[in-house]
């Protein structure tokens, strides 16, 4: 027995296992894996967390988001009150539009580029959005099209829609004549 004893006192004693150790060389230990695996989930998720958090914003940094909010609220109700402007006092209107007339066409330039590159970028992010969304309606025209070929075999005036089959007696009642009281009677009165 001191023999056995010895061997796996060298094999598995000492606080080490050589089997272990030698199969962790060509296979993965799980639980460590797994341990290791959960550390660097959570290092990921603390660093996308940092990454996301807002940080302390000053007075000026809000005064600046607060402004950037502005122009396409204004616009539209500044549109909206010319309108209304309009029809309740026509004349001083009149004179407010006279006053535009004034304005040099290179302003005019200047502000259409102001406002298109205002704009611009959200118009482009909408139309690749309307973009992705013919996409995928696109990606259903075969399952319609499959629909309406179906349904048109459906239709009462198609070839075989009344199709009997192997059942003799269907068959028979298919052909037989109409039986409708009132359809004799009308037949009979001609």
């Amino acid at each position: 027995m001191g023999l056995i004893e010895r061997l796996f006192g060298v094999v598995f004693g000492g606080e080490r296992n050589v089997v272990r150790d030698t199969v962790e060389v060509f296979r993965e230990n799980a639980e460590s894996g797994a341990a290791r695996s959960a550390i660097v989930q959570g290092q990921a998720m603390d660093q996308y967390g940092a990454e996301f958090r807002a940080p302390s914003k000053g007075g000026f940094d809000r005064f600046m988001d607060g402004l950037n909010r502005l122009p396409r609220p204004a616009l539209a109700m500044g549109t909206l009150g010319l309108f209304v402007s309009a029809m309740v006092a026509p004349l001083w209107f009149a004179q407010r539009m006279q006053g535009i007339a004034l304005v040099p066409e290179p302003l005019w330039w200047l502000l259409g580029v102001i406002v298109s590159f205002y704009f611009g970028a959200r118009h482009q992010v909408k139309a690749q959005d309307f973009q992705r969304s013919i996409v995928d309606t696109i990606k259903h025209v075969p399952q319609v099209i499959e629909n309406i070929e179906t349904l048109s075999q459906l239709r009462a005036t198609s070839i075989g829609v009344a199709d009997t089959g192997p059942d003799v007696r269907l068959g028979a009642q298919v052909l037989k004549a109409d039986e409708n009281a009132a359809l004799r009677a009308w037949r009979a009165a001609r």
